[in-house]
């Protein structure tokens, strides 16, 4: 029943206009205070909100151009590996033509004496 009046009597603000029902004065202000609160309350919640999903946001980008870092990484790294083997496999093929034209220079000086 009290409620009702307080909705009906908003103008009730001082003790001086309430003569029908009372001083209500405090439970209006409680009323306002709570209200406010609850719109500051709230915008702080959601500036908190915003700030935190776009920070997720940022995050994800980073953590995606990470893991397409990585996997280029990896495969300029096979690349590499292929290379050197590559390398070896010629340097050994040099070695051995190498020895092979010793061998025959060997062979030639002998046949020369």
């Amino acid at each position: 029943m009290e409620i009702g009046l307080l909705f009906i009597n908003w103008l009730c603000v001082e003790a001086q206009h309430c003569q029908d029902t009372g001083d209500i004065s405090n439970v209006f202000s409680t009323i306002i205070g709570t209200l406010v609160g609850i719109l500051i309350g709230g915008a702080i919640s959601w500036w908190i909100y915003n700030r935190q999903q776009k920070t997720a946001v940022k995050q994800d980008k980073t953590l995606n151009h990470v893991e397409k870092l990585g996997i280029k990484q990896e495969h300029i790294l096979e690349k590499v590996q292929a290379f050197e083997e590559k390398h070896e496999d010629m340097l050994n093929n040099i070695l051995t033509l190498d020895k092979k034209i010793d061998s025959l220079l060997e062979s030639k000086k002998y046949e020369n004496k």
